[in-house]
């Protein structure tokens, strides 16, 4: 289940180049104004009858079509929050490349972190993960992952693993894509091995080098390709 409340994005670091969402090669190429959708109140809105939406029960992936940090949503972000509380009965999952601004427009109540919500930091290469991780863990969270996507290189975490629940791998697909080497995604797999994490391979992205070949992977291939390889934890 997605909640987009907002939508339009705009390049924040290396790993958003060739953003398959707003990048240059994208059906939604410059749209970059940020501004609340129409389904801004899904978590709490319901049918004729009465009933939520949302069913209870469900995986929200939340904000997907944007940054639930950017800037320009400081104001609506308390309303979301609101949302969010209101739905224990639901799991909010946010992905964000902006976890330097967490602390903008959270919640009084807060505490350590909702019950409900999944928090995950994407890193692309070592110096997103030597400036995001650090602040990641300093944050008052209760469920942490990190999501090494698009993997543009060798990354080392394990100075960072302690506190993560999971890691995530996943390649970069476009045109212009730049290559996700198996090597690097083995090495962060056996990392999560040592510190007992679990860790999902998610897609190979669309240049995929494996035993010193790159190939081209169809879109559509590219997360059974590397469901194949059978290293998720």
């Amino acid at each position: 289940m997605n909640w987009d409340p907002w939508t339009g994005c705009y390049k924040v670091s290396e790993g958003c180049t060739y953003c398959y969402y707003y990048g240059p090669y994208s059906k939604r190429c410059g749209q970059n104004n940020v501004e609340k959708t129409d389904e801004f109140d899904k978590p709490i809105a319901k049918m004729a009858k009465g009933t939520p939406k949302i069913q209870s029960g469900k995986v929200v992936a939340t904000c997907f079509a944007s940054d639930f940090f950017i800037a320009e949503a400081d104001e609506w972000r308390v309303e979301a929050w609101k949302m969010i509380k209101e739905r224990p009965d639901l799991e909010f999952l946010i992905l964000t490349k902006r976890i330097d601004r967490f602390n903008v427009s959270l919640p009084d109540d807060w505490g350590d972190g909702y019950d409900n919500v999944f928090i995950g930091s994407t890193i692309e290469n070592q110096e997103s993960a030597d400036y995001r991780l650090p602040l990641f863990l300093s944050f008052p969270i209760k469920r942490r992952f990190i999501a090494a996507a698009p993997l543009l290189g060798a990354i080392d975490l394990s100075a960072y693993l302690d506190g993560i629940e999971h890691v995530t791998v996943g390649g970069e697909t476009g045109r212009e894509a730049r290559i996700c080497d198996y090597d690097w995604v083995l090495n962060i797999r056996e990392q999560c091995v040592q510190a007992g994490k679990t860790f999902w391979f998610k897609n190979t992205g669309s240049f995929f080098k494996q035993k010193g070949i790159v190939q081209k992977i169809n879109p559509f291939k590219q997360n059974s390709v590397a469901k194949e390889l059978n290293i998720n934890i």
